[in-house]
């Protein structure tokens, strides 16, 4: 189980995984640093502790940390137990929820294996706001969706702020960071249906993706939409019938619409 070690020391060496996390040059999650996975908050932290990311070790004060007691008792890393003011030191910020725990990165999946058994696939090209990207994976996987392919462009999706708003659901749905035309190919070889969100597409055509038996929705950031590339790779066009003059929507709302219409095909109650 755990090694509950109380901590007074802000400068603590042992707690380098959770320093500086509003230093974005130095910030421990980086990709391009050390690359570490940051949960935050009881219900994060849980979820943490029951993927597949190791978990390296916890930070927090006594009552948060005693609340994931029954969770704790299955792994084998130090949780620091600290007051309010030393862990605000560390992080460089006052932490509300109170615990923090990092852990390494699973191994990326490779697409045929992770594809093998999907029925629906969301596919990301540009999607470069963290919150936005957290939103998506947290409606993936309320909704059904069994992938997520991570494009050209894209956030992330294990900075500390997606995690959080995702509420730690980045850490269940499968992903993999892959290039657009290697993204489809491999979806065609597996007999996907490849359909395109745009407001240029066609808006009956949404209903009618329900009926297949394997889909990939392709998704891109808000303003630019998806690229020429993207759309001209797509099966199809669709796009969410609206009222008024309103165009769009948020691209994790419009996510959520998209695997709601289709759920029933892959068994989600539309």
């Amino acid at each position: 189980m755990a090694r509950v070690v109380e901590v007074d020391d802000a400068a603590d060496p042992r707690l380098a995984d959770f320093r500086d996390l509003s230093r974005a040059d130095r910030r421990p999650d980086r990709p391009g640093g050390r690359g570490l996975v940051l949960a935050e908050g009881t219900v994060v932290v849980r979820r943490l502790l029951a993927s597949p990311y190791p978990p390296r070790a916890l930070l927090g004060v006594a009552r948060r940390v005693e609340d994931l007691g029954p969770d704790l008792a299955a792994v084998d890393v130090p949780a620091y137990v600290t007051d309010a003011g030393t862990m605000a030191d560390v992080v460089g910020f006052h932490l509300n929820r109170g615990v923090l725990a990092s852990a390494d990165r699973a191994p990326a999946p490779d697409l045929a294996p992770l594809l093998a058994g999907a029925r629906r696939v969301a596919v990301l090209e540009g999607v470069n706001d963290h919150e936005n990207l957290g939103s998506l994976f947290r409606n993936a996987a309320a909704l059904g969706v069994d992938a997520v392919l991570v494009g050209p462009g894209c956030a992330d999706p294990l900075y500390r702020r997606s995690v959080r708003v995702s509420m730690g659901h980045v850490l269940r749905v499968p992903f993999a960071t892959c290039g657009l035309a290697e993204a489809v190919t491999a979806l065609r070889a597996a007999g996907f249906v490849v359909a395109a969100l745009t407001p240029g597409g066609d808006p009956g055509a949404l209903t009618g993706l329900a009926e297949q038996e394997r889909v990939a929705l392709l998704l891109g950031a808000e303003g630019p939409g998806l690229s020429a590339e993207a759309l001209e790779r797509a099966d199809v066009r669709v796009r969410i019938p609206m009222t008024g003059d309103v165009d769009s929507l948020n691209v994790a709302t419009a996510a959520a619409v998209a695997f709601h219409a289709t759920g029933h095909a892959v068994g989600v109650a539309p």
